[in-house]
């Protein structure tokens, strides 16, 4: 068993368990957090309250594909990319292309 450890497999089995342990605390983790996060876009709607990766608070005044407006003061309109937004704070209004929604009202 002696001359198993000392051989070239020792350093292998040494490594295989650390590479493991590096994945299931740093790369499972950050999968969850990217998850998480397209889940938030994807829920974004107008009316709701946004705090943007830039520190900006504004709501939302419509919802694009890919980007949305965002009201940060009154008449002060910017289109945002929406991986830009980091938090929803409040949900509030029926998003303007809910045709869920819409025919359930």
């Amino acid at each position: 068993m002696e001359s198993f450890l000392q051989g070239p497999f020792s350093q292998l089995l040494l490594f295989v368990p650390m590479i493991a342990l590096g994945y299931f605390l740093l790369v499972r983790p950050q999968q969850q957090r990217v998850k998480a996060h397209n889940a938030l876009i994807a829920a974004v709607k107008r009316g709701d309250t946004i705090v943007l990766s830039s520190g900006l608070i504004g709501k939302v005044t419509r919802v694009e594909d890919a980007e949305v407006n965002v009201e940060i003061a009154p008449s002060v309109n910017v289109r945002v990319v929406k991986a830009m937004i980091a938090e929803v704070r409040n949900r509030t209004a029926v998003a303007a292309n809910d045709t869920k929604a819409i025919s359930k009202g």
